[in-house]
This record gives C-alpha cells, sequence and structure tokens, in this order.
C-alpha cells in the first residue's frame, strides 16, 4: 500500500484518491483566523471538504486501520495531521505574502514525492524485526 502511494506521487502509476472534492471557501481563514484555523484543519484532516492530492494521508490511514493500532494512537494521528494543517493555514494566512500561492505551487510535487518516500521508509523500518 505505502510502495503503492510512493509510486503514485512519483507519476509511476496514475489513479485517482477518493475525496469529497469540495474546497473550503478562503473567506474562513478572513473572518476569525483562529476559529478559521482550526475550522480549516478539522474540515482538511477529516476529509469533511477538500481536495486531497497527496497518497500519504490514505497510506496513513490505512496504515493505522490495517495494523490494528490502539484507537488512542489513531486518534492522535488524526489530531497531529489536522493541527498540522490547522498551522499550515494560520501561518499561510498570517504571512499575507500576494506570492504564496504561486511559490507553494511551485514546490509541491517535491514535497508530496517527499512526504511519499518518507513514509513508505518509515513503514519499512516499522517492519523490520
Amino acid at each position: 500500500m505505502a510502495a503503492l502511494g510512493a509510486a503514485r506521487e512519483l507519476g509511476l502509476v496514475h489513479f485517482p484518491l477518493p475525496q469529497n472534492a469540495r474546497q473550503i471557501p478562503e473567506d474562513v481563514l478572513r473572518r476569525r483566523l483562529r476559529m478559521g484555523s482550526l475550522q480549516f484543519g478539522f474540515e482538511l484532516g477529516t476529509g469533511v471538504r477538500t481536495y486531497v492530492s497527496a497518497s500519504s494521508p490514505y497510506v496513513l490511514a490505512l496504515g493505522l486501520l490495517l495494523s490494528r493500532q490502539d484507537p488512542a494512537t489513531t486518534l492522535l494521528a488524526g489530531a497531529a495531521f489536522g493541527l498540522g494543517r490547522a498551522l499550515s493555514a494560520a501561518l499561510t494566512s498570517l504571512a499575507r505574502d500576494e506570492h504564496r500561492d504561486a511559490s507553494i505551487a511551485v514546490r509541491m510535487p517535491l514535497i508530496k514525492k517527499t512526504t511519499a518516500l518518507t513514509s513508505l521508509t518509515a513503514l519499512a523500518l516499522l517492519l523490520l524485526p
């Protein structure tokens, strides 16, 4: 599963990811930065409303499910993912850089590939006796 996700990020295979393809409105962060960041992180982390372009969140979720981790570990992983996404949104909004979207778009392919390969490596290390 992790190898398939990494292969997708490297462009070796192509398949769509399951997602609820509705963007979170930008005004969520503009109206109330703190609560908007939490809402953004929650909705993105839970898949309520968003585009998910990377395989890594799915690899993590399925890995936790299939490895039968205790519920606390699974909840902690989900909370960390949501908090990370909320922090990303808050920092982006606070930066007030008019070129931020273009700057992020340029780096996104490298970030996705690095994340996928890191996930694959972490999984391999976890499986070693």
